[in-house]
């Protein structure tokens, strides 16, 4: 299961170099529910969503690259290419999003929780902006298909 919330991000921290960054390309074979492909540096995977918001089952399996290549063929939309940088924050995680290509200018952060009461307790950072978590316009999903809302 996965428990996440979603932020807009209108400023970046000023040490954000000094953190793990991914590359990651990923695309849609279909979503609803999701079945994703993604690249993530030298890593592929395939990705099962289930529908929600907060909460959705979630299930990864390995791809080798002749995989992803073959099924990044049969993506409908456009591929997503971001960077990603993990960012510790007390216990949790940010995964901070700089979208780039067709989505230039989209930043977001997601945190990942291990319980419902968790993720709506959370008090974000103060460079967080807007809470899009209930919105399916920020899902990567809906991007693949849309411009930036």
């Amino acid at each position: 299961m996965e428990i996440e919330r979603k932020f807009l991000i209108s400023q970046l921290p000023v040490d954000l170099s000094s953190y793990p960054c991914l590359k990651i390309q990923q695309g849609y074979l279909c979503t609803d529910p999701v079945v994703r492909i993604r690249r993530q540096n030298d890593s592929y995977i395939l990705t099962y969503k289930s529908s929600g918001m907060l909460e959705r089952e979630e299930y990864n399996l390995p791809l080798t690259e002749q995989a992803y290549l073959h099924l990044r063929s049969k993506a409908d939309g456009c591929l997503i290419s971001k960077k990603r940088y993990c960012i510790p924050f007390g216990k949790y995680t940010i995964e901070l999003d700089i979208f780039e290509r067709a989505h230039q200018g989209l930043i977001l952060a997601e945190v990942e929780f291990p319980s419902r009461e968790e993720a709506l307790a959370f008090a974000p950072p103060a460079w967080f902006s807007e809470d899009v978590t209930f919105d399916p316009k920020y899902h990567n999903s809906y991007l693949a298909f849309h411009k930036i809302p």
